[in-house]
Parts: structure tokens; sequence; C-alpha cells
């Protein structure tokens, strides 16, 4: 519905209007309207935003169709949709293999008058969980190393993943080992959702780190699957990106540290 078919009197009316000596009072405000969307019955009489006079509305739409009356924007303000703070990751959706994990947030105030609308309200990452709910170790059958972006590991310092490595021990302490990569399939650079555009920064050619972190040890060895112990620096590894199956490739371990220190783009930890 365009402007022209929710035009009002137009120019007889103004011309009635001056020949009596009236004054155009009613609006929004006076009516204490302020409607959403597209509403026929959300109307006025009065001057409109474009100065001619005649039925004027106070819904959502008036801006689009340019009919406000002319205090919309004072008795009408646009607010924006306002939202909380994301809640904690949720564990992995499934267990002993590569899956996803969520957070959510909640509406504080929906947007009214065509203020800015909400945000996504629930936000998905990959994961992969090594252990049951009822505490049983799994998920070392993976050959591959699986890896996600370094960014997860500021919320296993939030929240533990598993009670048992609530407390750190002198043999489980976290260590970072360097790769080459060697190749990588191209589905990697092609990924474009939010929470796995890291895999864009999965380059061939370039070192990579990737820290071990407690929850994806082995209770035994203290090891990451995939982390390369034993190696060589020419043996070929396999590495898989979780969240994307079809973003996995090979590196060559270079060495191992007790810290990290590549760039954030290119920093990673198993899963």
């Amino acid at each position: 519905m365009g402007a022209a078919s929710r035009a009002g009197p137009g120019i007889l009316a103004l011309v009635a209007l001056l020949a009596f000596g009236c004054r155009a009072e009613a609006a929004c405000a006076e009516e204490g309207r302020c409607c959403s969307g597209r509403d026929l019955t959300c109307a006025s009489i009065g001057w409109r935003v474009n100065r001619a006079y005649g039925t004027c509305f106070c819904d959502e739409a008036c801006k689009l169709t340019g009919d406000c009356c002319y205090d919309y924007a004072q008795a009408c303000p646009a607010l924006p949709c306002i939202v909380g703070e994301w809640s904690h990751w949720s564990g992995c959706a499934a267990q002993c293999q590569p899956n996803f994990r969520m957070r959510t947030r909640i509406i504080q105030q929906e947007s009214k008058n065509g203020g800015e609308p909400c945000p996504p309200l629930q936000e998905k990452a990959a994961c992969l969980q090594y252990s049951t709910y009822e505490g049983q170790v799994c998920g070392y059958e993976h050959v591959p190393a699986f890896i996600t972006t370094s960014e997860y590991s500021k919320e296993r310092e939030k929240r533990a993943l598993n009670p048992r490595w609530s407390s750190e021990t002198e043999h489980s302490r976290s260590y970072c080992v360097e790769f080459r990569t060697e190749s990588l399939s191209p589905r990697c650079s092609m990924e474009t959702r939010p929470y796995a555009q890291w895999m864009q920064y999965l380059r061939e050619g370039y070192t990579v780190c990737v820290t071990c972190q407690p929850p994806a040890m082995h209770t035994g060895s203290h090891r990451c699957s995939g982390d390369g112990d034993g190696a060589d620096g020419n043996k070929v590894l396999h590495w898989q990106a979780v969240g994307n199956p079809s973003c996995y490739g090979t590196w060559k371990k270079v060495k191992q540290l007790e810290e990290c220190s590549c760039p954030l783009v290119h920093s990673f930890i198993f899963t």
C-alpha cells in the first residue's frame, strides 16, 4: 500500500480549515496512539510530516508511506531491541563424537516504532566431548586431531567440562604443539557461518599452534589425541575442523612448547 492509497482530504480540507480559521490539533500524542506494523485504524486528522493536512497515521508503516502525523517521531520514538548477555555454552549435543554446543540469550525489550530488530538469540559452535554423562571416558578412538578455535578455551576457563578436571595437577598441565600445514580441503576457506569462520584462517604452508588442555587429555598419558607424540618432523599427520567435516587436511609436527606463541587467528585447541 503506497502513500497515494492512504491519502486524506488534501487541498479541499486545507482550504476549509483556513476558511474557518481553525487549527489542526489532533495528532499521535493527543490521540494516544502508537501502533505496530500497518494499521489503517491507527489514524487521526491533522498535519502530516509532508505539511499536507488530512488523515495522518501513527503506525510504523507511515514512515514508508510518508503519511505520518507531524508529531509521530516525538510521540512514538523508535526503540531498538535490547537483548541480555549470552548464557554459558551448553555441553555437546551428542556424546563422544563431533557435534555442536549452544548458547542463548533473551529479549529484554522488543523493538518498537521501527527500531532496530532483535539480533539472533541462539548461537551454535562445534565441540567434541570426551566423556559420557555418566563419567565414562570415550572419544579417543578418533584418529585425526580434532581442532576448534582457541576462543573456546575461554569458555573452558569459566566452566569445567568435566568434574575430574576441576583442579589441574602438575602432570596434566596444558601444552602447545606447533604444526606446519601441508594440505587442506578447499571447503575450509568457503566457511561463512559465524561460529566457524575461524576455519578461513587455516592456510597451506602456515605454522599453527594447537593447545592441549585437560578436558581433551587422556586420563593416563595426559596427552591429546593427534598431537603427534613420538612422531618425527617428517611424519604426515591428519587433522579435522570440528563443526565442518569437509574442512580437513594434513600437517607435520614442528615442536612442542609450554605455551603457544602464534597469532590468535592461527591458534587452535584440541577438542
